[in-house]
């Protein structure tokens, strides 16, 4: 297999080379132009949690860009059952939590990581995220992946996700295996919203339903919560949006788990598609749309640090978020590569390629947005626009290539990353899909603009028809930077009366992770 994700490729530079001009070094550590959550910078944090998250592409925005993702599947057991999960083996057309195509023994986890990793520079964490739980069954095969993976491969952080009901029997022996990162799923701190989330748990050596059940997985969250957090350990918690349930109720889910040291807050839309078989599909239960997971997030500003561009990845999800390239990488093809050598140097190159690259960022970004402030002030509301790229920051896609695109909140006081909405592949052998148009319309329909790096045009007179505007004169220039100047003109014309505000509109939301096509 050829690495397939150069380093040029994924920045779009053409060659790999540091910025034409180092900041100050003072600049190097400000916060990027986003107050929000997870896109903080090394300003914001102490210098061990920055070191923490720096490279972690889901706990850190402005990594996710950049870095890659692996989760090995070696934990097949569960202890509860949630009505909007469906656990499938051997399913390849997929793409949600629960979902694997195959399932590894630690062995196997650790020969796939190292040719993931050969493959692959821009892999920095190895979680385990299922399909099950990581800590059910004792963690048996958690634990056993990520000792043999300290000593094989030490650069690589570790990560695992849980519900949280074993959580706390095991707190120790993740801090003993050094796993800096946890994500726990809290969906609810009363439980008697949680009995409608929750049919029945397995603690105690019983099974138990209701509200008993809610009322010790809510007891033991916390716990687990609490008892992570004074070890100095990350933690994220996973919170599933489900309207009529707990979406009002995720206020004070994020106020509490807050309270407890949460270091962010990742609050995502419900998949209940009825063909995934889960209790809520079957029942009728609908997700969010765009702009109500909107309101709720925003709601919870100044609470607990939100997470917004988590891609709700498989649990054999590898690569990029927004891109699942596990597919390459299968027990068959792992095994005829042999024996893999680790090594490494690509990896380090990256990363120092990527310091550099965020230290002139930090200068650009800044000056962006004080040019903004000070030419446009408050005159004009902040507008959503949709951007479609490829990595590295920039607006390096094919409007018609995109299979997703990612949503920026433009206005006086910055560029904010606020989600991303996938699309199918408006075109595919050189001609465009009207069906996939009208999805990509429907995706970004509460956007202002859309920047790209080309498009033709016949998409471009449906955009615009739509009341979308089309941009492509920023190809391959830096999102953020590019972002606040069209808005910066955007402002002007409003100012004119040469355009008018948009009338409010709202976006339907494509749930679920990305597989990547590729040769």
């Amino acid at each position: 297999m050829d690495n397939v994700i150069s380093l040029d490729g994924i920045l779009g530079l053409g060659e790999l080379k540091a910025p034409d001009t180092a900041p100050p070094a003072s600049a190097a550590s400000g916060c990027s132009s986003s107050s929000c959550g997870s896109s903080d910078g090394p300003a914001d944090m102490a210098p061990e949690v920055w070191e923490k998250v720096k490279n972690h592409p889901c706990y850190s925005e402005e990594a996710h860009h950049y870095f890659a993702r692996m989760h090995v599947a070696v934990a097949p057991a569960c202890n509860i059952q949630c009505n909007y999960c469906n656990r499938k083996y051997d399913c390849s057309n997929e793409s949600r939590p629960g979902v694997v195509s195959e399932k590894l023994t630690p062995d196997q986890a650790i020969r796939k990581i190292l040719a993931v990793a050969k493959e692959i520079p821009q892999l920095s964490v190895i979680g385990i995220a299922g399909p099950g739980d990581s800590l059910a069954a004792g963690g048996r095969n958690t634990f056993a992946t990520f000792e043999q993976l300290q000593k094989k491969a030490p650069d690589l952080k570790l990560c695992l996700s849980t519900n949280g009901l074993a959580l706390p029997d095991h707190v120790e022996r993740i801090a003993q295996y050094n796993i800096d990162h946890v994500t726990i799923t809290i969906n609810m701190v009363d439980p008697e919203v949680g009995q409608h989330i929750y049919p029945w748990i397995f603690h105690g050596h019983r099974r138990w339903t209701g509200l008993d059940a809610a009322k010790i997985l809510h007891e033991r969250q916390m716990l687990g919560l609490e008892m992570l957090t004074a070890r100095g350990i990350l933690v994220k918690v996973n919170s599933v949006m489900i309207p009529g349930i707990n979406d009002e109720h995720l206020l004070e889910v994020n106020r509490q788990v807050k309270a407890r040291g949460a270091f962010l807050h990742n609050i995502m839309p419900l998949i209940s598609d009825p063909a995934h078989g889960t209790q809520f599909g079957l029942t009728g239960q609908r997700g969010p749309t765009a702009q109500e997971l909107k309101v709720v997030q925003d709601a919870c500003e100044g609470g607990a640090k939100l997470m917004r561009h988590c891609r709700q990845c498989r649990a054999d999800a590898v690569g990029l978020l927004g891109e699942d390239r596990g597919a390459e990488f299968t027990i068959d093809r792992i095994e005829a590569m042999g024996e893999v050598d680790y090594d490494d140097e690509a990896r380090r190159s990256y990363r120092e390629h990527v310091e550099a690259e965020r230290a002139g960022r930090a200068v650009s970004k800044a000056a962006a947005k004080a040019e903004v402030q000070d030419s446009v002030g408050a005159q004009a509301a902040p507008i959503l626009i949709a951007v479609a790229t490829k990595g590295g920051e920039r607006i390096n896609e094919h409007f018609g290539h995109a299979r997703e695109f990612q949503i920026y909140e433009v206005g006086p006081q910055g560029a904010t990353f606020v989600g991303h909405r996938r699309v199918d592949q408006y075109c595919e052998g050189g001609s465009g899909d009207e069906d996939a148009l009208d999805g990509v319309l429907a995706a970004i329909n509460d956007c202002t603009a859309v920047l790209v790096a080309k498009i033709g045009g016949c998409p471009s007179k449906s955009l615009q028809a739509a009341g979308i505007e089309p941009v492509d004169r920023f190809a391959f220039e830096y999102i953020e930077e590019s972002a606040l100047a069209y808005f910066k003109d955007y402002a002007g014309r409003l100012s004119r009366g040469a355009v008018s505000v948009r009338a409010g509109q709202d976006a339907v939301i494509r749930t679920g992770a990305l597989t990547a096509l590729r040769a």
